[in-house]
Parts: structure tokens; C-alpha cells; sequence
């Protein structure tokens, strides 16, 4: 861990990552390719201690309330927040000024905040992203090894739902060979409609490799499946998107089931959802019933 003076802590779409780098140690992790100019070993997290001072400058200089985001580069719930707290009190912000609030975790972390989540979602929304790819938790350990196991995270979304927390997961990635079975994705859906999901992303099934995080994830082949980088080679060189072969099959499913269970499934639509912001009236926000006055 080492602290980083920031000259700015909200992107142009209102998102914001106030720790940079990640200690999960999945092995397919994006975050690690060298575009994005990380310039000190991945797992030493760099945490930016003027966030929360230029975080609350911009929320009160802000003329319009919107949904803030956190979590497009580094988890929010990384074991270092348990200590730093800096996410809960970014999240108190949000609240006092009444903003609305998204992250994306693969984290059952994210309960210990569910009071600021739910007072959040109260005044305006809130809407918890969770990433979900494999439904075997052997392969869960293997592959996103610093965090917890997909049920874990299957009975968080349960907890959220139980909150009136509206959540979204995140299928993704499939990782060609590996979890890129009928029984995984239908597994996967499964726990989603259980949890009461309000809708799945998936920009296919595949992933994504670039220089920095395919080096990583070779040597994580090599590793865990001997034999698998030498496949990947052959059947995908250096390519950028890596289609599952059971791509077709998989999609097809995947839009099935979904429709099945009323889970939106076009991305658009729920990205829309997560970035309109919905202000309560005060009707809204009063208790349904006299007792809980």
C-alpha cells in the first residue's frame, strides 16, 4: 500500500475509483493491461488520500444530482477497505448530498455498508453491480482466488434483495475452455432469478486479452491448467476478443433463460437504468405504514 496525491476524483460519467490496483488476483483481471499506465506493482494498492476532500468539492459544486459509479478499474471492496474505509465514507457523501450511487464488486464485502447503501436508495437509487462467472466454487478459488466464492455472492444479492437494493450482475468473463459450459451459465441464471436480480450483462461469452493482462493470465494457465495456453495459442494467436467456441450455443441460452425469468438482457436497457437518477419525492420516502412512524 502507498498514498497518492490526486488532482481529481470523478471521470466526465460521473465514476470514480478511489484505490488503485487490486489485491483479488483474478487471473483474467483487465485492470492489469499497461494501457492504463499502472506504474507500480499491481498488487501495491495506491490509495488516493485527497479523495474524499475532492469528492465532496465536486458534489456540492455539482448543479444537478446524478448517479455516481465506483468499481470500472479497481474493486471497491478490496480486504485494504475493511481497514481505510474510504468507500463508506465516499458512500456517506453520496448520501448527505443526495446523489444517487452504483458499484460493481465481485465482494460480499458490500454488506457492511448495506445501511448507507439502503438509506442511498431511500433518498434517491442505489444499485449494486455484482460479478458472477462461474458457478463451481473449486474453480471460483482458482480463478478469483483473493475473493469470495460465487455463492457467497449469490447470498449477498439475496441480503441486497431482502433491503430493497435493486442489483444487476455481470456475466463475465466466460473463459473459453475452462467455465464455458451449458451447466455454468444455466447454473449462474439460476442464482439470479432466486436473488431477484433486476437484469444480467453480457457482451458474450469470452473474454478480453491485451498486453499486460494476457502475460498474467498465461502464466496462470501454465499454473492451474497446464497444457491451456498452448490451446489458447493455437486456436486465438494474439487476438484481442476471445470467443468461446460454444459462443452460438451458450448466447442462445443465456437470452432464453433470462427471458424465461423476466431478467433484462439488453445491455443498453440496463445501463440506462443504472445511470438515470431518481430523486423520491418526500411521499415516497415516508414509512408505508403508521407503526414504523
Amino acid at each position: 500500500m502507498h498514498f497518492a496525491e490526486v488532482k481529481g476524483i470523478l471521470s466526465a460519467k460521473n465514476g470514480m475509483n478511489l484505490y488503485r490496483g487490486c489485491s483479488h488476483g483474478c487471473i483474467y483481471c483487465d485492470s492489469r493491461s499497461r494501457c492504463y499506465h499502472i506504474d507500480h506493482p499491481f498488487e501495491d494498492i495506491e490509495v488516493k488520500k485527497n479523495a474524499l476532500e475532492l469528492l465532496e468539492s465536486a458534489l456540492r459544486k455539482k448543479r444537478r444530482k446524478c448517479m455516481i459509479g465506483a468499481g470500472s478499474m479497481t474493486d471497491p471492496y478490496i480486504p485494504l477497505e475493511m481497514e481505510l474505509e474510504q468507500v463508506r465514507k465516499a458512500l456517506a457523501l453520496i448520501e448527505r448530498y443526495g446523489f444517487g450511487f452504483t458499484l460493481i464488486t465481485k465482494s460480499d464485502r458490500v454488506l457492511r455498508d448495506i445501511d448507507l447503501l439502503q438509506k442511498i436508495n431511500e433518498k434517491a437509487k442505489c444499485v449494486v453491480q455484482m460479478t458472477m462467472t462461474t458457478a463451481d466454487d473449486a474453480l471460483c478459488r482458482i480463478i478469483e482466488p483473493n475473493v469470495c466464492t460465487t455463492r457467497a455472492r449469490f447470498e449477498a444479492l439475496k441480503k441486497l434483495r431482502d433491503a430493497n437494493i435493486p442489483t444487476v450482475v455481470w456475466l463475465s468473463p466466460i473463459l473459453p475452455f475452462i467455465n464455458d459450459t451449458e451447466e455454468n451459465i444455466a447454473a449462474i441464471l439460476d442464482w439470479c432469478a432466486e436473488a431477484g436480480v433486476y437484469g444480467v450483462i453480457n457482451f458474450g461469452m469470452g473474454l478480453t486479452l491485451r498486453e499486460g493482462n494476457r502475460e498474467y493470465f498465461y502464466r496462470q494457465l501454465d499454473r492451474f491448467f497446464p497444457g491451456m495456453k498452448e490451446r489458447y495459442i493455437r486456436n486465438y494467436g494474439l487476438r484481442y476478443e476471445l470467443d468461446s467456441p460454444n459462443q452460438e450455443k451458450l448466447m442462445h441460452l443465456f437470452h432464453e433463460k433470462c427471458e424465461r425469468y423476466g431478467l433484462v438482457h439488453d445491455n443498453g436497457k440496463i445501463f440506462q437504468f443504472l445511470s438515470a437518477f431518481e430523486e423520491k419525492t418526500a411521499a415516497e420516502q415516508m414509512p408505508l405504514w403508521p407503526e414504523e412512524l
